[in-house]
């Protein structure tokens, strides 16, 4: 503690630590993993080598290797020791299994009759067809479909098939026949190549400003400026109100919504006397599960904004508001001019880290609507969670999981430097001219 100017540092190096390991590092995995094509299908943790059928098809389309696909995926049946031990292993006759061997070790054959026929020539060859047909079967040799550690291993089983192949041969085989993950940019590529991605965007930018607005910000406001005018305790009770969105459990939440919009829920059993046949609001159009999206999201906004613009405005000196009436200033004209300066900052802090919020979130519209009617309600984190976490198909794509949470992170950080500018960052934080 002798040279106290590097106290501060030192009590923030565990804080510093935990925003490494729980913030940067995580975006600095999301962008490296952005670039592979990690998945279930590569695993996450290296592959190995399998000359299988999709790889083949590969291997002629993007190659145009016919000729070596069709004799990789060719079988042969060669009499060997490994096959010869096989047999042993599955109950052959000792006496066939020698003589097989020392009669025609290292011959091979086209098919597996050849093979049936060279053992009925044998002075102990056994006495039934499913005998003969079974140690056969222990010669059978391909290289398709068959797992290899390393590269030098496919390669080397390939030439002991009496494939001979050249390099640039050999470096299509390694391409096509690895189950492993790789780098590549690929991701992004599919990403703004699919219809779908602009359908998202537009849902996503829709989605995220929309409920920003008209309730994270807007109504927000609206709520603090009345409640301001109120005696404090009906205030407080307005303001405990709009707290129970928040603090409610999200399942318990949206399941209140949907009971309101089912076809037997609380509006249709209203509506049904005056006309109107008994439906799912909330999925019948894209239009009615967008509104009940932005009211979902927009009530469990609305209460943050809410607190921090009530505590800013409590904060304003009164005497500026027993000023303002001296002066005949009217309601309006004291929110314009005393109260909405004084909530530049917090109104900054509210736009901003809401923003992140919407762009980020999407358990509520998972648990109402699940992107639907048709996808309309889809929105980028949700189809960054499908991706990479969740599909009925089982196949999640980490790597592209990750280029979609990655354009996230940038659209986060450009649209808060935007926010910084526009709203005057610099003059916010300055020193003040009278102390």
């Amino acid at each position: 503690m002798g040279n106290s100017k590097y106290l501060g540092l030192y009590l923030l190096a565990p804080a510093g630590v935990f925003v490494f390991l729980f913030f940067l590092a995580p975006v600095i995995l999301t962008a490296v993993f952005g670039f592979t094509n990690m998945s279930t299908a590569t695993g996450i943790s290296g592959g190995s080598y399998v000359a299988s059928q999709s790889s083949m098809l590969a291997l002629r389309d993007r190659y145009g290797l016919d000729d070596i696909s069709e004799q990789l995926t060719t079988v042969r049946y060669t009499i060997d020791e490994e096959g010869l031990a096989a047999a042993l292993e599955a109950g052959a006759d000792p006496a066939t299994v020698n003589e097989l061997g020392d009669t025609f070790l290292g011959q091979s054959y086209e098919t597996r009759r050849d093979v049936e026929r060279a053992i009925k020539t044998l002075n102990a060859r056994p006495s039934s067809v499913r005998a003969i047909k079974a140690i056969a079967g222990q010669f059978e040799r391909s290289v398709a479909n068959t797992r290899y550690e390393t590269e030098d291993e496919i390669l080397g089983a390939i030439a002991e098939f009496g494939i001979e192949l050249t390099e640039t041969e050999s470096a299509a085989i390694i391409d096509v026949t690895y189950t492993g993950w790789v780098f590549t940019t690929q991701n992004f590529k599919t990403m703004f190549s699919l219809p779908d991605t602009k359908k998202t965007m537009i849902n996503t930018l829709f989605y995220v400003f929309t409920t920003l607005i008209l309730f994270n910000v807007g109504f927000a406001l609206v709520l603090a400026i009345s409640t301001h005018y109120m005696d404090s305790g009906p205030a407080g009770f307005f303001r405990s109100v709009w707290l129970l969105p928040r603090i409610t459990p999200p399942v318990l939440y949206v399941l209140m919504w949907k009971w309101l919009a089912w076809d037997s829920g609380f509006l249709s059993v209203m509506l049904e006397p005056l006309g109107f046949e008994p439906r799912n609001w909330m999925l019948d159009s894209p239009t009615n599960a967008w509104t009940f999206i932005i009211l979902i999201n927009g009530m469990v906004g609305a209460s943050m904004g809410m607190l921090i613009f009530s505590s800013a405005i409590k904060a304003i000196p009164e005497a500026l508001f027993h000023a303002s009436e001296v002066d005949g200033a009217t309601r309006r004209q004291q929110i314009w001019h005393i109260i909405m300066p004084q909530l530049r900052w917090p109104i900054l802090f509210i736009t901003s880290y809401q923003t992140l919020s919407l762009l980020t979130s999407f358990e509520y519209i998972l648990l109402a609507t699940d992107g639907g009617p048709g996808g309309a309600t889809e929105v980028w984190a949700l189809t960054t969670y499908l991706k990479a976490l969740s599909n009925y198909g089982g196949a999640l794509q980490y790597g592209y999981g990750a280029a979609l949470s990655l354009v996230l992170v940038v659209i986060g950080i450009t649209l808060s430097l935007i926010y910084l500018k526009v709203f005057n960052f610099k003059d916010l934080t300055a020193k003040p001219k009278i102390e």
